[in-house]
């Protein structure tokens, strides 16, 4: 028996991908095998040594201690992609709500005082300070192609738009779904220097915090909207609403209020929306449910963010091996010497590194005994050793 515990409310349809006879599912559980999580902040958690897999119930895993847990070989595993069109959706929506100043139409009518006839004055002598732009012909510049930057560049071509994306790091999978007519830019510079809206779709590290800033934001043409649904602390605020003020941005919107952003009368400023969707919620559950899943019972790594992407067809009928380790060498010889030393034979074996960490899946006819298991654990490197029978 598996035992999950849930750090929030996971989704109904994710927890049923986890058989009852098989796992036990709790919010409140003694030595649990892997964790199920969304916002939860863990990094002031003690997290349980008997964890081997976390699974981030979103794309985001800024509340998860990667980097500790990969010290100690625990998977850390997301749901890219699962939440993609509920972000893309609101993108949109908010490309929108600043082309035709909704949010301050709006405001403006829900001012408005007297009788119907009084109202329809007012209204006719008001809206001209509400005129906005149509999108077709705008140039929509995308900052990160991956799940959700995709899908944004292709709804917003749809609409007539040109878009221009950048992404340094775009996978071949990724390349092939956007859409022919957009364009390739080289660097950060090229699509702030074209573009009449930006949206960004990065994780927030070191090399994105404040990716937009004042200098790139004086890049943009006047009259410039500036999108992010991504995270906090991409676009430098204080910058953004310098500029709104100077007059050269016309809105900014984003997912992430502040007290500068949240009452200023050209930011739309949401309560964290992006993937607040009953369906990305439910996608998101089941796809690291699954991947969860797969983790324990088989060994299988998929979307990770600290370990490589390994799957390997279960084979013979003996046990498998699932071995964390530092990436170094001579560590497939000694491992593989382990299990030689038992008179265990290698029915298949797969190994492969990301950066600093490598992850290795070995079947073999019969069983390991406790013996060869704390002799493997002893290696020096090996970070975590696991055998599912």
């Amino acid at each position: 028996m598996y035992k999950i515990q849930t750090l929030n409310n996971i989704s109904v349809k994710g927890l049923d991908r986890l058989p009852r006879d098989r796992y036990e599912v709790a919010s409140e559980i003694g030595h649990p095998d892997a964790v199920l999580v969304r916002s939860f902040k863990m990094h002031d958690m003690v997290v349980p040594e008997t964890v081997v897999a976390i699974g981030r119930a979103g794309a985001g895993v800024n509340n998860i201690p990667v980097e500790a847990m990969s010290q100690r070989g625990v998977a850390v595993f997301n749901a890219p992609g699962a939440n993609a069109n509920a972000v893309k959706e609101l993108v949109l929506a908010g490309m929108f709500l600043a082309a035709r100043n909704i949010c301050q139409a709006w405001d403006y009518t829900r001012s408005l005082e007297g009788d119907d006839a009084s109202l329809n004055s007012q209204v006719e002598a008001g809206k001209k300070q509400f005129v906005g732009f149509e999108l077709p012909g705008r140039t929509l510049g995308v900052i990160g192609l991956g799940a959700i930057g995709v899908k944004v560049a292709n709804a917003a071509s749809a609409l007539g738009m040109n878009v221009v994306g950048f992404d340094p790091g775009i996978t071949v999978g990724r390349a092939w779904e956007l859409e022919s007519d957009v364009r390739q830019a080289h660097t950060v510079d090229e699509v702030v220097g074209q573009s009449d809206f930006i949206s960004v779709h990065v994780p927030i590290n070191d090399h994105t915090r404040n990716l937009i800033n004042g200098d790139r934001l004086r890049m943009m043409p006047a009259g410039g909207v500036v999108l992010n649904f991504s995270r906090a602390g991409i676009i430098d605020d204080e910058a953004a609403i310098a500029a709104l003020d100077e007059g050269h941005l016309s809105a900014y919107v984003n997912d992430f209020p502040t007290n500068l952003t949240r009452q200023h009368p050209r930011c739309i400023t949401l309560p964290h929306l992006g993937a607040s969707t009953r369906e990305a919620e439910e996608n998101c559950a089941v796809l690291v449910a699954d991947q969860i899943r797969d983790y324990l019972e088989n060994g299988n790594v998929r979307n990770s963010v600290n370990f490589p992407e390994v799957v390997m067809p279960r084979g013979g009928k003996g046990d498998r091996l699932s071995l964390v380790n530092s990436n170094v060498p001579n560590m497939l010889g000694q491992i593989s010497t382990a299990l030689a030393s038992a008179g265990l034979n290698i029915d298949d074996m797969y190994n492969k590194s990301r950066g600093d960490l490598a992850y290795t899946l070995v079947d073999v006819e019969g069983e390991i005994p406790a013996g060869v298991i704390e002799d493997l654990r002893g290696i020096e490197g090996v970070l975590a050793v696991r055998v599912i029978r």
